[in-house]
């Protein structure tokens, strides 16, 4: 399994800012190792958000994204105390899924 994804929410009035670090390779199948081969694609293809089990956000991803990605979203109507759950796919079937509570 993927090391843990560091999570940080704070609210704000009505909202709260989330921040996300993905630990993942995020190949993107087209560099060339020290022999000459490819590297085989393996990237985050889904990542999904959810406040207190309800769905906030979800994205589609493709090879492109940086190594260790970092996700910053806003949700409105977060308080202090709601649970915050992000989750995430990729290519490969393998899954994370790390909850944060806001503060």
């Amino acid at each position: 399994m993927a090391d843990p994804m560091r999570i940080r929410a704070q609210a704000a009035g009505d909202k709260a800012t989330v921040r996300v670090l993905m630990a993942h390779e995020m190949e993107s199948g087209q560099r060339k190792d020290a022999a000459g081969k490819t590297i085989p694609a393996w990237y985050i293809n889904e990542v999904s958000a959810a406040l207190n089990g309800k769905v906030v956000l979800t994205a589609e991803w493709g090879p492109s994204v940086s190594k260790n990605p970092f996700l910053q979203f806003v949700i409105k109507g977060a308080k202090a105390g709601d649970k915050v759950q992000v989750s995430w796919t990729d290519n490969k079937g393998d899954k994370r899924s790390d909850e944060a509570t806001v503060s």
